[in-house]
């Protein structure tokens, strides 16, 4: 954690590349998914955990806004800076960047909801309590 936010470094491999080497535009949804899961673990929550003692609960995008800035290549090394935005009931947004140094190359806004049984629930309190410290 650096300033309220979750680092996460990520080296860029061939298989993250389009034809012209550059990041290939999914391969940043990856990173951000990696991103936002590491968030979580360091809240020591873990994904799987909540899934198997709390019914299936399970998180999934309800929506993203991207802006693409700048490209990636081949062995670059990336932060995927992750940052707890607000949270509601049963959903919470977060903003994330990914960098390369000091370059922000890709800027996003995630609001992801908890589902059970694909229905929206409230965000579990001690998950709430966890991130409230880590934003």
């Amino acid at each position: 954690m650096q300033d309220g936010a979750h680092v996460l470094p990520i080296r860029v491999y061939y298989e993250d590349t389009d034809f012209s080497a550059r990041v290939y535009h999914a391969s940043y949804l990856r990173f951000m998914e990696r991103g936002r899961t590491e968030l979580l673990r360091a809240a020591e929550v873990a994904q799987s955990d909540l899934h198997a003692e709390m019914g299936g609960l399970a998180f999934v995008v309800r929506r993203m806004t991207i802006d693409f800035l700048g490209a990636a290549v081949m062995d670059d090394v990336l932060a995927v800076v992750t940052r707890p935005r607000e949270m509601r009931g049963a959903s919470m947004t977060l903003s994330q960047e990914v960098r390369r140094g000091e370059d922000v190359l890709v800027t996003a806004e995630v609001t992801v909801a908890a589902v059970r049984n694909g229905r929206a629930v409230r965000i579990p309190d001690h998950l709430r309590a966890a991130l409230a410290g880590q934003g």
